[in-house]
């Protein structure tokens, strides 16, 4: 059947913003693509100008900011972040000692540089002078030492204990922080980068975690938990060039993927995250919309608690591993945001990644290991909340399908959005989760699969894990190094008890009244979690 004109019209609109945001098209083959649609070069060409003077930073105005992943009892004691709600509001109005690059590099923040000794073990970072907190109190070397001691030693109650483990002594001389390991780690700068790691002002020696007065550019000046939070520009910021681009923000908790995608159709929010990726191909199609999305580690996980039965039992995690359809989860779940996963956390993004270690999907398999568990029949609760990722609900039902077929029979509990990382991940045996991207590999084993660790979701206990993950951070070979990783990433495959079945994409959605680097970090959802500062008005 022929177009009509006004169907033609929107089709030619929709081909032309596609293009324009598209970063691998250049000038000459915009000028020859709109050429071939009939335009006139001087029409090309201004519509072209037009997308370099959006790509171009703009200081000003007002964002509002609908995030999904907030909680109700979320707190400013950055030890206790679970969530990108308080990730990207901590980034906002705090800063650390390092932060994680555009292009993903170590840059300096509150530690101007660093510098270690030749075996790694200790480090000397050069602080900040002439920097002051919101409440006028001026930073010191103290009040650094007493953030990172925050993540210290046996009466820690930070989530990022397991991070700072290595740390055997901090200590001031004149204006630098001498860090000491116990063992050396070439990656010591990016232990910095960690979400949990605000410099906070200090009191007696201690860190005052609950405080508002960051050294960030800007100040908190309405904080919500779960419901709202307000940002002023900080008119003292040390930061170069005012370290943010937008005057004010708004960040509304909107756990909801229909009423935030909503949201940002109607224009009450100019930008979200985690957009429903079912309704993805639609949205990129609503005018005045952009979909913004990057490679990352992000991984899709499915913990199951090793000392909870019959997830104590290695052949019954082996049975459901070789019967979860990872394909089908990329194709029905993310809507082919994502790359196959092999249930460990490094994903294809880390230079030590394993690419031949493969988890098939093979039923005769799973029900022959079934069989050896002794758990033929079993009903198992798996909890889920599409608050844990875009789609867990979508996935539980469709692990619930195959699981059947090798006579599992699983029971979905749906949990309520608002809590589920204070109430159910990390509590209940079997749920759904997500871990979102850090620089270096040792973060992200060190958090949550050392058997000391806090953040141990899945309460494994291997002492070659253990010994592994603490002898790579200390060698400097590159080679020997990546090696024990790979040796990590098969134990924790076959051995481990989470179901990883894919790595994904960060995907945020903005209206097209907001300005988006051309280079967007994948250290965390939402450009790192600093998205607050480097995204604009346009």
């Amino acid at each position: 059947m022929k177009k009509s004109k006004i169907e033609q019209i929107i089709h030619q609109d929709i081909i032309l913003k596609q293009a324009l945001s598209d970063p691998r098209v250049t000038r000459r083959d915009f000028l020859a693509f709109t050429g071939a649609m009939g335009m006139t070069a001087t029409m090309g060409g201004a519509l072209w100008s037009n997308r370099a003077l959006a790509a171009t930073p703009k200081r000003g105005g007002h964002m509002v900011s609908g995030l999904n992943d907030a909680n109700t009892g979320d707190s400013l004691d950055c030890g206790l972040f679970n969530a990108t709600y308080m990730i990207c509001i901590s980034r906002a109005f705090r800063d650390s000692l390092v932060n994680v690059g555009q292009d993903n590099s170590m840059e300096p923040a509150l530690a101007e540089s660093w510098e270690a000794s030749p075996d790694a073990k200790i480090w000397r970072f050069n602080i900040r002078q002439g920097v002051e907190f919101h409440n006028g109190k001026s930073l010191t070397t103290d009040d650094v030492v007493a953030s990172i001691n925050k993540h210290r030693g046996e009466d820690s109650t930070s989530y990022a204990k397991g991070v700072f483990s290595g740390i055997s002594d901090v200590r001031v001389d004149g204006n630098t922080v001498i860090v000491e390991l116990a063992d050396g780690n070439a990656d010591c700068p990016a232990l910095f980068t960690d979400y949990h790691f605000n410099i906070m002002p200090s009191k007696d020696g201690v860190a005052e975690s609950l405080s508002s007065a960051g050294t960030g550019p800007y100040l908190l000046k309405e904080y919500n938990p779960g419901v709202k939070t307000v940002l002023e520009r900080n008119p003292n910021t040390w930061h170069p060039d005012g370290g943010a681009l937008a005057d004010s923000h708004e960040v509304l908790a909107i756990l909801d993927d229909t009423a935030r995608q909503s949201a940002l159709i109607s224009g009450s929010v100019d930008v979200i995250n985690r957009p429903a990726l079912k309704g993805i191909a639609r949205l990129k199609n609503v005018k005045g919309v952009n979909i913004v999305d990057v490679a990352s580690n992000l991984a899709f996980t499915h913990p199951m608690r090793m000392d909870v039965t019959p997830f104590d039992n290695m052949d019954f995690r082996t049975a459901l591993k070789l019967s979860t359809p990872r394909q089908e989860f990329i194709d029905k779940v993310l809507f082919g945001y994502g790359a196959i996963g092999n249930d460990q956390p490094l994903g294809p993004g880390f230079g030590s990644y394993d690419a031949s270690l493969n988890v098939e999907y093979d039923l005769d398999k799973a029900k022959h290991h079934l069989k050896k568990s002794g758990h033929e029949g079993v009903t198992i609760d798996l909890s889920a909340s599409n608050t844990s990722y875009g789609g867990a609900m979508d996935a539980a039902q469709l692990f619930q399908q195959h699981w059947a077929k090798i006579g599992v029979n699983t029971n979905i509990v749906q949990e309520p959005q608002d809590g589920y990382w204070n109430n159910v991940w990390n509590v209940k045996p079997f749920c759904t989760c997500y871990w979102g991207a850090r620089p270096v590999e040792d973060m992200i084993l060190s958090i949550a699969y050392l058997s000391s660790s806090p953040w141990n979701d899945t309460v494994i206990k291997n002492a070659r894990v253990d010994e592994l993950v603490v002898a790579a951070r200390g060698e400097l070979d590159a080679a020997k190094r990546k090696a024990m990783y790979q040796e990590v990433q098969h134990i924790i495959s076959k051995e481990g008890g989470t179901i990883i079945p894919a790595f994904g994409t960060d995907v945020a959605a903005t209206r097209d009244t907001i300005g988006v680097g051309e280079q967007i970090g994948g250290g965390w959802e939402m450009d790192g979690g600093h998205y607050l500062k480097r995204w604009w008005n346009a």
